[in-house]
């Protein structure tokens, strides 16, 4: 269960050796990674000379690979920008082999064809609205995106800047298929609401450094989008998903929006939505409920001592196993990033009572990354009472507003929803009342 928040590519390693003809090891093959209880789709479109690696549960496309053969069959598949290869074996109609990052390495199997997604409200033009490409610049970053105007569209016609989630991400959200700010966007717009949607910096057609990094960038990110829609519109909003959320409420508190929509925001610390998060992938994997907790006292830990700059606890103070002690070296590593030593001390719940603009948060009661009734409670407390202000746990939804079973991570790609119409109803409604 590796400490996640921002969404890194997957490294991959395989050695394919088998007697084989190249013809037969081209098009295009999926394997299923299995980590930490979360199952991959790792597709390499394979050519004669080079191949291309798309990951659609992460949203990432045509990642480069190096393809080397040897003289039996055997293939190698390299993918440099990720530090990853994938060797393997052919044997009859598959691929069998290993898939390896950063001296990890797990058996992985590819079989012919790419996975089919149903996801039938995707939009598909023609459009009754127009988009045009715009970029805009926050320091060194340019971030490239669509401005989707709706017809008649004019100063008074209300605007948002979308922020996407954790990790990086197109300016459509994209994962598992799925295309929710795509999704909203059409639907915004077919009601008279104007949406400018952007590639995370680093990612697309957007640039910027992400190495180093923090919430803050990606607030700032989002503000020059903001700036931008002043120079068009008089009433201008952010919507955030997840980490957007956050960032959506941010921007509310320093007053720079008229009007802001958090999907599944953390309201919470950062720390604590990590405990959360851990405790639930320990469970799910099965783990006895005293080495989860002993685990989740040793994070708590972790998390002061990097709010402290103070040395992290010693292991071998916590009954762990080696699986666990394992991955609690990665959570270190992984909290040696800007991003993440910003990300364990954020907290809104101190500035709520600033924020003077319409709110309107939503958060799925079966969210299995943020916990919704804690976080909106919080809201509810701490937002002034009174105005336009919309606080509601949507019944039965998920962390991507799916109607959903478990609300698990797992489930997200097998639902052909991408985001439950009437939530896209009830944002639309609210934005209109305002």
């Amino acid at each position: 269960m590796e400490l996640i928040m921002r969404k890194f590519f997957i490294a991959v390693s395989v050695a394919l050796a088998a007697v084989v003809s190249v013809n037969a090891q081209t098009g295009a093959w999926t394997g299923k990674l299995k980590v930490s209880g979360v199952e991959l789709a790792l597709i390499f479109n394979i050519g004669e000379e080079s191949a291309t690696l798309d990951v659609p549960d992460q949203g990432a496309k045509e990642i480069p690979v190096e393809v080397s053969r040897d003289a039996v069959g055997g293939i190698t598949l390299s993918v440099p920008a990720i530090n990853a290869s994938f060797k393997g074996l052919w044997a009859g109609k598959m691929i069998a082999g290993t898939f390896t990052q950063h001296g990890m390495s797990f058996p992985m199997t590819l079989t012919p064809g790419a996975p089919v997604f149903r996801r039938p409200q995707t939009p598909v033009g023609p459009f009754p609205y127009a988009a045009e490409e715009v970029s805009f610049t926050n320091g060194d970053a340019v971030l490239k995106g669509t401005l989707t105007l709706p017809e008649n569209c004019d100063r008074k016609t209300p605007v948002l800047v979308m922020v996407t989630g954790s990790g990086l991400q197109d300016r459509d959200e994209e994962a598992f298929g799925h295309k929710p700010f795509a999704v909203i966007a059409d639907a915004f717009a077919k009601a008279g609401i104007a949406t400018l949607r952007y590639d995370d910096r680093g990612f697309g057609e957007s640039t910027g450094d992400v190495v180093f990094c923090t919430t803050e960038d990606l607030k700032n990110d989002a503000l020059a989008g903001v700036e931008l829609l002043r120079k068009r519109f008089d009433n201008v909003g952010v919507i955030g998903h997840s980490e957007g959320g956050t960032i959506a409420l941010m921007l509310a508190g320093e007053k720079q929006v008229d009007f802001a929509i958090s999907l599944a925001g953390m309201i919470v610390s950062g720390a604590e939505t990590l405990l959360d998060q851990n405790r639930q992938a320990c469970q799910a994997a099965g783990l006895p409920e005293s080495e989860v907790d002993a685990y989740c006292r040793l994070l708590s830990d972790t998390f002061d001592a990097v709010k402290t700059k103070s040395p992290s606890p010693s292991v071998d103070n916590y009954d762990l196993s080696d699986a666990l002690r394992q991955n609690y070296a990665q959570v270190l590593n992984q909290l040696q990033s800007p991003y993440m030593k910003y990300f364990i001390g954020l907290d809104l719940s101190g500035s709520l009572a600033g924020i003077t603009c319409p709110v309107m948060a939503l958060n799925g009661t079966k969210d299995s990354q943020v916990q919704c009734e804690r976080n909106l409670d919080v809201l509810k407390s701490g937002l002034p009472s009174g105005g336009k202000n919309l606080i509601k746990a949507e019944v039965g939804l998920n962390h991507i507003f799916q109607h959903c079973t478990t609300g698990a991570f797992s489930e997200y790609k097998e639902i052909e929803e991408t985001i439950s119409p009437e939530v896209l109803s009830e944002m639309i409604t609210w934005i209109k009342a305002l």
